[in-house]
């Protein structure tokens, strides 16, 4: 597996992040690192996404960052250039896929099918995105996909939080879930970074408790 995402599997959970004003994006990072998850899957939703990545890696250079909701080639292009060192997909976009592959770009696209799930096999990867997760069918439909394509791990993302993140992670094939329920948008506006780095501790704790670390 390639090493990027075996640092993922390591932390468990990946906070996806929304950021509207540059000026959040160090102190976010820094109360995620404080609380023990130095990974952030920053959206290309807003304009300060691509600053954002470059603040965060650049001041914290042992975080894992990576740049989600990327739906074309040159936002492949502009958050590798900002520092991203993974991207994430909500959908399988086979040229993307394609793109990322021929760069040596890891990539997770997000499938919910099994046609999905060939696809991104038949681009070499051996890691998907499950999303939306739990509008999907959840970890019944993870563990169902799971059966017929044995090498495959997943990394669901949608409606998961600190309800039903454990279930997800005591199942051997999620490789970590992603989730923003330690990074909601209404905390880091009101610049609550100590309410984040608590709810960041308590995730990594969740993890731990899961995997019987």
């Amino acid at each position: 597996m390639i090493k990027v995402l075996e640092d993922i599997q390591k932390l468990g959970i990946v906070p996806v992040v929304v950021i509207d004003d540059v000026k959040d994006a160090e102190p976010l990072a820094k109360a995620l690192c404080d609380g023990g998850l130095p990974c952030a899957e920053v959206t290309f939703r807003t304009e300060a996404a691509e600053e954002s990545i470059r603040i965060m890696a650049e001041k914290f250079p042992e975080m894992l960052i990576g740049a989600g909701t990327v739906l074309t080639t040159d936002q492949v292009d502009r958050a590798v250039a900002a520092g991203a060192k993974f991207i994430v997909s909500p959908g399988l976009n086979p040229r993307i896929v394609k793109y990322c592959v021929e760069k040596n770009i890891p990539i997770t696209p997000g499938c919910s099918s099994a046609s999905d799930i060939e696809q991104a096999l038949e681009n070499g990867l051996e890691v998907v995105k499950f999303f939306p997760a739990e509008p999907a069918g959840g970890l019944n439909m993870i563990k169902a996909l799971a059966a017929p394509y044995v090498g495959v791990k997943f990394m669901p993302t949608g409606g998961i939080n600190q309800n039903n993140v454990k279930e997800y992670l005591k199942y051997n094939r999620i490789l970590a879930c992603g989730g923003s329920w330690m990074v909601k948008g209404d905390l880091i506006k009101a610049g609550d970074f100590d309410k984040i780095t608590e709810l960041t501790k308590e995730a990594v704790d969740i993890v731990k408790e899961s995997r019987g670390n």
